[in-house]
């Protein structure tokens, strides 16, 4: 049984909706972020990055840093920037790139289904981070991008979200990486009463991306009930907002690797090591990309070669056989997570970007994996194990400030509210 809930959700001014979304801030790099920063005053960044512009700024992570961030949202909704909706809704999300829709419904989940292993991980968190991230939700208040959660497909759901698409959209709009978001607002009360029943009878739903977010969730939501003598299960504090996608609807990249050294070993030495474990085909200078399980693509010394698992195991991941066969034995990298002389690029940029940061000098070698399907993921979490970090880049990837869950009481008037609804 899934929990989903309904929740007041704050969001764009309808004419300012493109301007005010965002990517997640650590995918922007220095240059761009300035830019965005410097050209738009209403974008979600400048709540994320409130001290732009000033000479003195505060240490990263610091109290002082989320005072001023939760200053700025609020500053946001002040400014009729952002607003609250005065109902609890549901939001159906839908991304379309290059032709392709995928569509999603945004709702609060269950902390304690997160707890009591209901929506279930494939991915171990590390304390630090997860400790860091509830820091700031305490402090801020509000989630800005949701988890996102996938589920089987269910016909139950796929009627309901049918017949939601078919009227008009709240907001339409492309951002300039040419993808097209659309979001409906759901509060038609027999259109959530089936939409609950609905995901009553889903027994799992599985973390596709955002495992801290929600390890940090749940951990704020534990403490906040230890200190409430009136706990009631109500509170804001027992939900997170996330994004459930059927699992059809998902399409995963794979998360590659590269090394900075070839741990002492030269071109001849390291390729010998490899046959041991490999059948290697030398692919020249033409980007080669892996075209099933148990098949690599490396990129070294301005060479692109095949690498074929030569005794390869249905149960294990590709990422597990590149730590197990090359990455341990060969490179000396025993904890990758933890070892700075390797770097993940995610497929989403493409072969080619192995290629371009190998021929900078900033890395000896790089490895291209297959990626990892969602079938994986689910078996993975179904027998309860983990891949190792960055082994899939999930999408879509929803923006930030699209739809924000605030863990306090209403934050402004219905200004700006669109009319449609369901």
């Amino acid at each position: 049984m899934a929990i989903v809930k309904a929740f007041k959700g704050i969001r764009p001014a309808k004419d300012k909706a493109h301007l005010v979304v965002s990517k997640s801030v650590d995918i922007y790099n220095a240059a761009y972020l300035t830019s965005k920063l410097s050209v738009n005053p209403f974008t979600f960044l400048h709540i994320i990055k409130p001290e732009f512009g000033e000479t003195v700024k505060s240490k990263p992570g610091s109290p002082e840093q989320l005072q001023k961030i939760k200053k700025k949202f609020l500053q946001f909704i002040d400014e009729e920037i952002l607003f609250q909706d005065t109902e609890e809704n549901f939001y159906v999300y839908q991304q379309v790139v290059e032709g392709h829709a995928r569509t999603g419904l945004i709702a609060c989940a269950s902390i304690w289904d997160y707890l009591n292993g209901k929506i279930k991980i494939h991915e171990q968190t590390f304390l630090d981070r997860v400790e860091k991230l509830k820091n700031y939700l305490e402090v801020c208040d509000f989630h800005a991008e949701p988890i996102c959660l996938s589920y089987p497909d269910n016909k139950s759901v796929d009627e309901i979200i049918t017949n939601i698409l078919s009227s008009a959209p709240e907001y339409d709009f492309s951002t300039t990486n040419r993808v097209r978001h659309k979001l409906w607002k759901i509060s038609n009360k027999k259109t959530k009463s089936e939409i609950v029943s609905a995901f009553e009878k889903i027994p799992f739903t599985y973390i596709a991306d955002g495992h801290h977010r929600t390890a940090s969730s749940a951990l704020l939501g534990k403490t906040k009930k230890e200190n409430n003598q009136h706990h009631t299960g109500e509170e804001s504090y027992n939900f997170f907002m996330a994004v459930f996608f059927p699992q059809s609807s998902l399409k995963i990249h794979e998360y590659n690797r590269i090394v900075k050294d070839l741990n002492s070993h030269n071109k001849d030495s390291f390729l010998k090591k490899l046959t041991e474990n490999f059948i290697i085909h030398e692919e020249g200078e033409i980007s080669y990309t892996p075209d099933k399980k148990g098949n690599f693509s490396m990129y070294l010394e301005g060479k692109w070669y095949s690498l074929v698992v030569k005794k390869s195991s249905s149960d294990k991941l590709d990422v597990d056989l590149l730590s197990e066969l090359v990455l341990s034995p060969i490179l000396d990298i025993h904890n990758p997570q933890a070892e700075k002389r390797i770097l993940y690029v995610n497929g989403y940029k493409g072969i080619n970007e192995l290629k371009k940061i190998v021929d900078t000098g900033k890395a000896a070698v790089g490895f291209g994996l297959y990626p990892i399907t969602v079938s994986d993921i689910v078996k993975v979490a179904d027998r309860n194990g983990t891949m190792p970090p960055k082994s899939t880049w999930v999408e879509p990837k929803t923006r930030s400030g699209l739809v924000i869950y605030s863990l306090t009481s209403p934050l402004s008037s219905p200004k700006g509210e669109g009319a449609n609804s369901q």
